[in-house]
């Protein structure tokens, strides 16, 4: 049985919120920002989460195992404004147990 994680998500007003992710929908980071609207509308994942426009990019804070990054992702990202070593779209992070303890900060807009 699968079951919710506790993700850590800030803002870009640099407000912290703690959600809960569900790990048995098959949703990403950026739908789940979406999901609680931390982000105005119409200012992330405006390409549907294909890793075409980068509007949910975001920071991962801590040492978590992530999957590793597709070329699409690394493609767009090496595009994209406000990018850091530890860059990655939204879209592309899909929500499993493992992420559970999660902390990112969504990049500017």
């Amino acid at each position: 049985m699968s079951q919710d994680v506790t993700i850590k998500i800030t803002d870009r007003e640099g407000i912290q919120h703690e959600v809960q992710a569900p790990t048995d929908m098959n949703m990403n980071i950026m739908e789940l920002v979406r999901a609680y609207e931390l982000a105005p509308e119409g200012t992330i994942g405006i390409c549907g989460g294909m890793a075409m426009c980068a509007s949910c990019q975001c920071y991962v804070l801590n040492e978590i195992e992530l999957p590793e990054m597709s070329d699409d992702e690394e493609a767009m990202l090496s595009e994209a404004f406000h990018v850091k070593p530890n860059s990655r779209l939204g879209c592309q992070l899909h929500i499993t147990e493992e992420l559970e303890g999660l902390e990112l900060e969504l990049a500017p807009e």
